[in-house]
């Protein structure tokens, strides 16, 4: 078992992390009054199970089901939850525990931070991507008209509980979303990472242990530096800018098959390492090592150029945005990353066409 510290909350990584619930909630027993248990289908089909049957205290817990997906992740959701809270009793001692995937932990928190005022949640991520990614560092919200985090909060969970096991119930398109971020990670802070994260073998999930560990690490020791994204922390958005901006597209077209959010940033850091080859002078070989590994493992996306300009007015919202201006973090090197660099429109799109050719040098 790993415990990796935080400011104010502890995260547990172990395969019996039903242990070190029942001991959170042992230390907390006199702290909390009720359990509510939020879920979506696929956590209370594969996951949920699993717990109770060594939790006895989630056996009381009201369990509340959303649909899996981003298309939840809004106001509206978070009303009928909020509401459903009112009506089971839940008052400001209540504890709120999120079991699923970044959906489950951004809102889960939003919720739980907002319900009267804020009451405590701890997060158990059952994805790749929640596990090295979202559940970790105090950002909790939801999407407003399909921009991603449009509204939201900082603010921290009571504890975090990381089982890998729970990647055995996913699909090879879930564990490679969650791998984007280990990728992103390695990127902007370690080139030995980067090395070991290029070797990783997916058909032994279990050997993605050390992974999430370093993952969490890196994440974790950002965000003591700058808690609030005034600064450093702004690096963890390398490949977001355009990702999010492509996974915004994805979400507004219903006749288009939905991106999930790592496969929209894979398409980010291969555009954002072009900018950084522009803007940073990161070198001709590391930008070819960085597009030729994520272009070879991910499924290519089909990029429109007269969709060009509203992806642009999508980057246009993006939160590290000043003074009008699209803010990117940028690459100088692998494991070398550079905040507050802007780019103009024609880069932007230099940056979308580039990922376009090269998918069809590759594919």
């Amino acid at each position: 078992m790993t415990e990796i510290r935080s400011n104010t909350y502890t995260v547990f990584i172990s395969n019996d992390i039903a242990k070190e619930i029942n001991r959170f909630l042992k230390l907390n027993k006199m702290k909390y009054s009720k359990l509510f248990i939020l879920v979506d289908e696929n956590s209370l089909k594969f996951c949920y199970p699993q717990l109770v049957e060594k939790i006895e205290a989630f056996e009381d817990g009201e369990i509340i089901e959303i649909d899996s997906g981003e298309q939840s992740k809004t106001i509206e959701v978070c009303v009928q939850i909020w509401s459903a809270l009112s009506e089971y009793g839940a008052d400001r001692k209540s504890l709120f525990v999120n079991i699923g995937g970044g959906v489950i932990g951004d809102m889960g928190g939003f919720i739980a931070s907002t319900f009267k005022r804020g009451i405590d949640f701890i997060n158990i991520p059952t994805t790749l991507l929640s596990q090295v990614d979202a559940s970790i560092g105090g950002k909790v919200g939801v999407d407003l008209n399909h921009l991603k985090n449009e509204i939201g909060v900082f603010n921290n969970p009571a504890a975090v509980f990381i089982n890998s096991n729970f990647l055995n119930t996913l699909d090879k398109r879930q564990i490679l979303s969650g791998f984007a971020e280990i990728i992103k990670h390695a990127l902007i802070a370690d080139e030995n990472y980067w090395k070991k994260v290029m070797n990783a073998d997916f058909a032994d999930l279990n050997s993605f242990d050390e992974l999430i560990k370093t993952s969490v690490h890196i994440k974790n020791t950002i965000v003591l530096e700058d808690p609030i994204e005034q600064n450093v922390r702004k690096v963890l958005n390398f490949g977001h800018t355009i990702g999010h901006a492509i996974e915004t597209f994805s979400l507004e077209h219903e006749n288009k098959k939905h991106l999930l959010h790592g496969e929209a940033i894979a398409v980010g850091i291969v555009c954002e390492a072009y900018l950084s080859h522009k803007i940073c002078k990161l070198s001709k070989e590391q930008l070819k090592e960085i597009n030729e590994f994520i272009i070879g493992k991910f499924k290519s996306v089909k990029l429109d150029e007269l969709d060009f300009h509203r992806l642009i007015e999508l980057m246009q919202h993006d939160k590290k945005n000043e003074k009008g201006d699209i803010n990117f973090s940028l690459l100088s090197a692998i494991g070398k990353c550079e905040i507050n660099k802007k780019a103009k429109a024609d880069q932007i799109i230099d940056s979308l066409k580039y990922y376009t050719e090269q998918v069809k040098l590759m594919k």
